[in-house]
Formats: C-alpha cells, sequence, structure tokens
C-alpha cells in the first residue's frame, strides 16, 4: 500500500475526506491569537502606535473588538465560545492568562515573547492537539525581563526567561494542555501540571470559558449567557449557536465575571467595582470578594488548587459537549483521548512511512504541530475599523488618512495560518504563500483555501494588489502566489489522485490581474526592469527601499525583476496545464512565456555585471547608473526564475507551439535566450532561466562558497566577506555602509527583530533548492559544479540540492554530538530531559552557529523543514 493511500485511509484522513463536504470537524479548534494586544486591530489612536495604545497590561481588563487571546485556546470558528488555561503560581503580581513579551521598543531586538512553551503535536481537523507550557515556581519576573532588555543595546544578546535562572535546579511546573473532540461539537479539554522541582509547590490552574465581546459593538445584539445548572456544570447559551455544557472534574468551585472592560481600571472613569473581564484576576490574585460572581456571567473559570509534590502530576478534565447530552460526561473521557491520540498516531505513521530516522520524524511532527497551533480566526474589517462602531468613541479623523485607510474593502473573517501566533498574529502574503505549501503535505483542502484567500475579492484590492500585512496592506510581498498555487496543485494531485482545475483556474484568472498590476505599477520606466520595495528582505539594504531616494532617482531591484521573471514562468506552467484540459488557456501560455523573454532580456543590461558575475540593484537617475555592488540575497534570487518547458506538452499545443516558432523566426534576440530542444537536455526540453550559460556557474560559485554564502547551516542572507570589510556606498552625500551580522540585527533600519544581513532564512533557501531541483531537471546528473568552492569536489545540482536540504533540517535536527544546532550553548535545552526534545522553529537561524534568532515560534515558513525533510528522504 503506498504512502498517499495510507494517509487517507486512517481515521484522520477520512475525516478529511468528509471535511470536504461536510466541514464540522473544522468547526472548532485552535484559533485564538497567542497575542490580541498590540495588534493593528485593536490600534484606534491617532498616530498608529497599536503597542502603545493596547499594551499588555491592559489586556487582561480590556474587551478585545476582533479577536481573543489566551494560553493553549481553543474556540468555535468565530470565536463565539472561547476555552483556554489561566494559572497562578502564589506570587505572580497578576494571573497568567496569556503570553507576556516586550513591544518593539521595550526589545533590544523589538517586540520578543518571553516564556517558553512548545506546540508538540496535533491533527489536521484539530481532534487532538497537544502543547506544553513551563511556568516557574517563583514570581515571573515581568519588571526584569523588560528593565534588563530595555538597557540593552543593538550589540548585546536579548535577556531571555531561561537567563534569570528561575528554571534552574527544575524549580518550575511543566504544564501539557490537550484536546480531544468526541464529535465536532464535544470537546475534551485534559491538562496535567507535574512539578520538576526539589520541593513541593502550589499551583492553581483555571480553565476559562468565555464568549467573545460582540454585544458592545453591536447594539441590540443578545448577550450570550454562562450560569450554573442543577448538575454542577456550566450551561451556556448563544443567540447564535446551540446550548453547551461545559462539565468540569472535581473543581474547588467556579469564578464568573463579564468580558467586559473595567472602564475604571483602563481609563479613569466609571465604577471601580463590578464584574469585568479581569474579575477572575482581582478575585484569585487580589482577593476581591466582589469581584466575581458564583453563578452566571460571560466568563467563567474552574477553579482547581494543587499541592504538588516533587515530581508528581496532576491531571483535571473538563468537556464541553451540547446541552442535551446524557450521562457521565467524563466515563469515557480517557478512552476518548487515548483512541483520539492513536488515530493522531497512526495518521503520521503512515506521512511518515519512508522517514526511518526517529529525531527527524521528531522534527517534522512538531513542525506541522506548530503549523497546526498557529491556525487563527483573523476578523478585521477595514471600513468599520476606519469608521468606528456605533455607541463607541468616533476614532480619530487622522486615522481616515493613515494606516490602511486605502483598504477599506478588505474585509477578514477567516481561520489563516499565522506566521507566528504571538510576534506576528497577522498574515503576510509571501509567509502565507509558503505555509500553505507545508499544510498541503497533511490537508490539502485547507491548504487551497488559504490561496484562495488573498486573491479574492474580501482581501484583494480593486486595483488588483494582494495586501502584503497589517502594518501596510499596500506594500509588496514577493508575488509567490502563483508558485504556491502550482505546488499546492501538484502536492494535492498526488495525495488525492485527482486534479483540481477548477481551484487552479480559480488563482489563475485573478493572479493574472495581479500580475498585470506588478507590470503596471512597479515597473516605473517600463523597460521589464522592476522596483517594489523592500519586498519582504526588511533591512537587507543601505536604506530602506520602500522610500523614495529623491531627486528623480529610482531603484532598480535585482530582486524584484526575478521576482517577477519567477512569476512569469509560473503562470505559463498554470497556463500549461489548464490548455491541456482547456485549449483556451494557450493564447495565455504564450502571453507569459513573452513576458518572461522580455524580462530577461532587460536583466542582461539592466541588474546583471558580467565583471562580478553578480547580479546588483541599481540606481538610476536621468544622469547616471549607480549599480549598489554589494553580494546580498538580493543577487542570487534570479537562480529562482527557472522552469523546463517539456516537448510532449507543447507538442499537445499547437497555439502555442506557433508561438514558439515565431519567436525562434522573428524574435531570434529574445529566442537564444531559451536552451533549445535540440541542446542537452533530459527528455528533449528546454530551458527557461534567467540563467543561461556561465551566470549559473558564477552565481553557484559565489553561493556555495563559505567564505561567502555557504554556512554550515544553508545560504546565508549577506556574503560573509563583509565581516571584516564592511561594504561602503557614497549617496546623497552620506556614506551608507552593510556589514555581515549573523544574528541579531545592528539596525533599525526596518523594523526590530528582522535581520537579512547574514543569518540563514529558511524561505529563500527552500526556494534555492528547489530551483536547483529544476535545473537538473533539464541538465541531469552529467553537469556538475564545485561544491563547496575550493574543495575540488564536484557534486551535480540535485546533489547540492540534498546537501543543502540537509544542512537545513541540521538546524532542528539532533547532530552526532547529541546537539540541535538551533539551541546554540543553552545547556538546559540541549542537555535537560524535559527540554531537548521540544523543538522551536525560529524566524531565522545564525550564519555561522545555526542558533534560532527572532521569533521563536515562526512555525510559518520555518515550517518548510517538514516538507524538506519529507523530500530528501523521498528523493
Amino acid at each position: 500500500m503506498d504512502r498517499v493511500t495510507q494517509i487517507f485511509e486512517t481515521v484522520e484522513g477520512l475525516r478529511l475526506v468528509a471535511a470536504r463536504s461536510a466541514p464540522a470537524w473544522r468547526a472548532w479548534g485552535p484559533y485564538l491569537s497567542d497575542r490580541q494586544w498590540g495588534t493593528v486591530r485593536e490600534d484606534y489612536s491617532a498616530g498608529g502606535d497599536a503597542w502603545t495604545y493596547f499594551p499588555h497590561d491592559h489586556a487582561r481588563s480590556r474587551a478585545y473588538r476582533w479577536g481573543e487571546d489566551g494560553i493553549g485556546g481553543f474556540g468555535e470558528r468565530h470565536l463565539r465560545w472561547c476555552l483556554s488555561l489561566a494559572l497562578w503560581n502564589g506570587r505572580d503580581p497578576i494571573l497568567k492568562e496569556r503570553l507576556f513579551g516586550l513591544t518593539n521598543e521595550e526589545g533590544n531586538h523589538g517586540e520578543d515573547v518571553k516564556e517558553l512553551y512548545y506546540y508538540l503535536d496535533g491533527t489536521p481537523t484539530h481532534s487532538f492537539m497537544r502543547m506544553i507550557y513551563k511556568y516557574p515556581q517563583a514570581e515571573f519576573p515581568y519588571s526584569r525581563l523588560l528593565a534588563e532588555n530595555r538597557a540593552r543595546g543593538l550589540d548585546e544578546p536579548e535577556f531571555e526567561l531561561l537567563d534569570t535562572g528561575l528554571f534552574d535546579g527544575g524549580r518550575y511546573f511543566d504544564v501539557e494542555i490537550a484536546y480531544a473532540k468526541a464529535a465536532p461539537d464535544d470537546i475534551l479539554m485534559r491538562v496535567r501540571a507535574t512539578n520538576r522541582g526539589p520541593d513541593a509547590a502550589d499551583l492553581t490552574l483555571l480553565p476559562q470559558f468565555w464568549a467573545r465581546n460582540l454585544w458592545s459593538w453591536q447594539p441590540g445584539m443578545e448577550k450570550p449567557a454562562l450560569r450554573r445548572d442543577e448538575a454542577g456544570g456550566v450551561l451556556a447559551t448563544h443567540p447564535e449557536l446551540s446550548p453547551l455544557r461545559l462539565s468540569a472534574d472535581g473543581p474547588d468551585g467556579w469564578l464568573f465575571t463579564e468580558n467586559e472592560t473595567n472602564l475604571h481600571r483602563v481609563f479613569g472613569v466609571g465604577p471601580a467595582e463590578g464584574l469585568f473581564k479581569d474579575g477572575i484576576d482581582r478575585h484569585v490574585v487580589q482577593g476581591e470578594p466582589s469581584a466575581v460572581d458564583d453563578r452566571a456571567g460571560t466568563k467563567c473559570a474552574a477553579r482547581f488548587s494543587l499541592r504538588l509534590a516533587p515530581g508528581e502530576t496532576r491531571e483535571i478534565r473538563l468537556r464541553l459537549r451540547p446541552a442535551e447530552a446524557e450521562g457521565d460526561p467524563f466515563a469515557d473521557f480517557d478512552a476518548l483521548f487515548a483512541t483520539r491520540e492513536t488515530e493522531a498516531d497512526a495518521f503520521y505513521a503512515a506521512l511518515q512511512s519512508s522517514i526511518t530516522d526517529p529525531d527527524r520524524r521528531r522534527v517534522q511532527r512538531q513542525a506541522l504541530a506548530g503549523m497546526l497551533w498557529s491556525k487563527q480566526l483573523y476578523h478585521y474589517d477595514v471600513r468599520e475599523w476606519l469608521v468606528g462602531d456605533p455607541g463607541q468613541p468616533a476614532p480619530p479623523a487622522e486615522r481616515r488618512h493613515g494606516r490602511n485607510h486605502d483598504w477599506m474593502h478588505l474585509r477578514a473573517n477567516d481561520i489563516i495560518s499565522m506566521p507566528d501566533a504571538w510576534e506576528y498574529p497577522w498574515f503576510a502574503s509571501w509567509d502565507l504563500a509558503l505555509q500553505s505549501l507545508v499544510f498541503a503535505m497533511i490537508d490539502p483542502d485547507f491548504a487551497k483555501n488559504q490561496i484562495l484567500l488573498l486573491v479574492g475579492d474580501a482581501y484583494s484590492h480593486p486595483n488588483a494588489a494582494l495586501p502584503a500585512y497589517e502594518w501596510g496592506f499596500e506594500d509588496a510581498n514577493p508575488p509567490l502566489h502563483a508558485l504556491a498555487a502550482w505546488r499546492v496543485f501538484e502536492i494535492d494531485r498526488n495525495l488525492t489522485g485527482q486534479p483540481d482545475h477548477d481551484f487552479l483556474k480559480r488563482v489563475f484568472h485573478r493572479l493574472t490581474l495581479n500580475f498585470t498590476w506588478w507590470v503596471n505599477r512597479k515597473d516605473a520606466n517600463d523597460r521589464n526592469l522592476f522596483q517594489g520595495g523592500f519586498l519582504g528582505l526588511d533591512n537587507i539594504g543601505i536604506f530602506d527601499r520602500s522610500k523614495p531616494l529623491g531627486g528623480g532617482a529610482t531603484l532598480t531591484q535585482s530582486d524584484a525583476t526575478a521576482w517577477m521573471a519567477m512569476y512569469a514562468l509560473n503562470l505559463m506552467r498554470i497556463a500549461i496545464e489548464l490548455a491541456l484540459v482547456d485549449s483556451t488557456y494557450e493564447d495565455m501560455a504564450g502571453k507569459f512565456f513573452e513576458h518572461f523573454l522580455l524580462i530577461a532580456a532587460a536583466t542582461g543590461d539592466g541588474v546583471w555585471d558580467e565583471a562580478d558575475g553578480f547580479f546588483y540593484d541599481v540606481i538610476e537617475t536621468p544622469e547616471a547608473r549607480l549599480p549598489i555592488r554589494v553580494r546580498t540575497m538580493v543577487g542570487l534570487i534570479p537562480i529562482l526564475a527557472v522552469a523546463v518547458l517539456r516537448e510532449a506538452d507543447v507538442e499537445r499545443l499547437p497555439r502555442l507551439r506557433e508561438r514558439l516558432i515565431f519567436f525562434q523566426q522573428n524574435r531570434p534576440d529574445l529566442w537564444r535566450l531559451v536552451s533549445h530542444w535540440n541542446e542537452p537536455g533530459v527528455g528533449r526540453s528546454a530551458l527557461l532561466s534567467l540563467l543561461r550559460g556561465h551566470r549559473l556557474k558564477a552565481l553557484l560559485r559565489r553561493m556555495l562558497d563559505p567564505a561567502e554564502f555557504l554556512s554550515d547551516h544553508g545560504v546565508r542572507a549577506v556574503s560573509r566577506a563583509y565581516a571584516e570589510a564592511p561594504f561602503c556606498f557614497p549617496w546623497d552625500g552620506r556614506d551608507l555602509g552593510l556589514a555581515y551580522e549573523p544574528a541579531e540585527s545592528r539596525s533599525r533600519l526596518f523594523g526590530g527583530n528582522s535581520n537579512w544581513r547574514g543569518p540563514v532564512w529558511m524561505p529563500v533557501n527552500f526556494l534555492l533548492i528547489a530551483s536547483l531541483h529544476r535545473f537538473y531537471d533539464y541538465f541531469g546528473p552529467d553537469f556538475t559544479v564545485e561544491a563547496p568552492t575550493g574543495s575540488g569536489r564536484k557534486l551535480n545540482l540535485r546533489e547540492i540540492a540534498d546537501e543543502l536540504s540537509c544542512r537545513l533540517i541540521a538546524l532542528s535536527a539532533r547532530g552526532p554530538d547529541g546537539c540541535r544546532a538551533v539551541y546554540g550553548d543553552s545547556h538546559i535545552e540541549q542537555e535537560d530531559p524535559h527540554f531537548r526534545d521540544h523543538i522551536l522553529f525560529y524566524e531565522y537561524y545564525h550564519g555561522d552557529t545555526g542558533r534560532g534568532v527572532g521569533a521563536s515560534h515562526q512555525t510559518g515558513w520555518s515550517g518548510l523543514v517538514a516538507l524538506l525533510i519529507q523530500q530528501v528522504t523521498e528523493s
């Protein structure tokens, strides 16, 4: 039985098949954000300072407008009902209800979550989910984390929770939060707390259940209600949903309050006493009896007061199910959990049937778990956000001309994969495209949905631009949706055996409009040489590439031009696939073939430097062209623009063949850019690439040089040649520089914690590997280059791709010395048995050591390691 058949014959696989027509199993999931405060959606300030307008200190007392957050949260599709866990160690000044971290201004390298938590397991329908949160037994060091990081400069490392010493000697609790579904609307919650320390310790667990506050923003809406019932549980009624009952197994008692803003605490108005969002915190931590009710509210908690001996584990159990359900809710609780966990094991056993290394299996499964836990409700109606809500204070007038004011059409209310549910709890266009590739491995329907979202009417601009991310929808991200759509289509076809041409058509029609937007808006001089701004590469340049240069100058970008060449090739490939079943798409295949040739011709005199054998950005003024001769990832992006055109496909498409013959006969200047059928190639094919002849070898010589781009852990974003002698460029009366910075950025040019000046970034490495495979498809095994440069060893392009994949996998997998590069010299993370097999997937990685840097739960594009493991195993 093949792997695909095995996957879809598991119980979880059968649920995925059933969910195509009856998606009830998707109705509940881990859809709460890890952080709702400090987001653009919750920011109603005049100047757009989201971090200051809604800080962490307000979060426990102030109702959210657009979402909810919590630790280990689980919620209904629209978060009308939410579950999560709160904790108190008896010493903290506030209840631990949500993850703490520093804002962009507070952290010495920007925003940074300061907690220890790990996403360990999950299934695509969320029938089983498991994570672990590590909670210190001493007072949580909120003030110290803030003060230490504020005092540190850009050249110093970040002060982390482990650096406080609070976890030394095991003086913390391991708190495992798990969910299982008995049925789509029957949710089991299990919490296991273990004392890892040498002494007995007290811990209060407070599983919380609440209604998202919609009534404050929608006048006349009937409020949901939570009420104690005669069975000792809580009856939950909602005007839009069927009644539910929450049961807890042996709590000390129930606490009720209202999910409404404490106006007195936050704004200094209104009564000081009453039932507010912070009522449970005020009652448990501050000892205020009147802050809670014992019978009813819109937010409640079951209280469990535990004293744990050293090494002791205690378990608490809750169940949320339809109110009409009968019988003891806990009679089959353990059996149901065991069944769902066994089903999860069977699903991943089928997926990983070809992977023999148990540690690689662990890495892949946790990477996928992180992806699944990072799905959240993204609710943001820009028009309502700008105009304001009835009965609420009107937003400042300045907002009508501020952030996202030109995107009033955007109305999001969807479950979306987040790059990082704390540090980046919002979608980003090219992140989402790459995340969809990973989801396609386990849930192709969800992956296709993610691709379709941003190209649909609710998101894409009327001018056909795709939104970049909520801090600036108007920014341009690399146009990867065509690549993602094609790859997701292929993965889905391989998994299901059915080509979803309807999906491909829907995406293609939208992306042709977006491609035209790029051509019209980002090619300032109509020369097929493109601009685009930072393009997701943040501070890789010597200045902010998203800002005008002034003086009539424009910045022609190597990466923007290459992304557009790649975009044209991907749209051509999609058009060919569709033309094979519908001849009306043949002309579109020819159109994008021509677009590619025009861009390829322009790069020769535009951004390619023959003397250096490298691609550079170029400043163009009316008087001169000034190449910025700095060797960065920008100059390697042209490798990505590659496709192989099969003669067998062209033979079936007569109009496309006629178009190719026309170019051959009438535009020899363009035709010579194509490696022809009669030149060496595998299976009679043509190579379409920006790198004909010696250019590919010239770039690979740089890319595979350990003194420049190649590290033990992948391809760096900037050449290591600038470690001792930074690049310097005179411009506009200033000397602008760029040095090799392998880890945290020493520049705040574009945000705080993003640095493309030397680290290894998973997304571009993944794309480089994919492109090397495409080149290998054409050249075959006999085309070899020296790898690494200077080693004397010759490898073909597939071998190089596999070696790069293994270097990236080794960031997370345990090496021969038993260590994981991602954890650097952290003794506790490398050796402690309760840490060493919990794996974090970072935003990027130290260019020399492989240590994880940036967002620590960037399970978005760093989750691509799951796909790399699968590809290397099956190649």
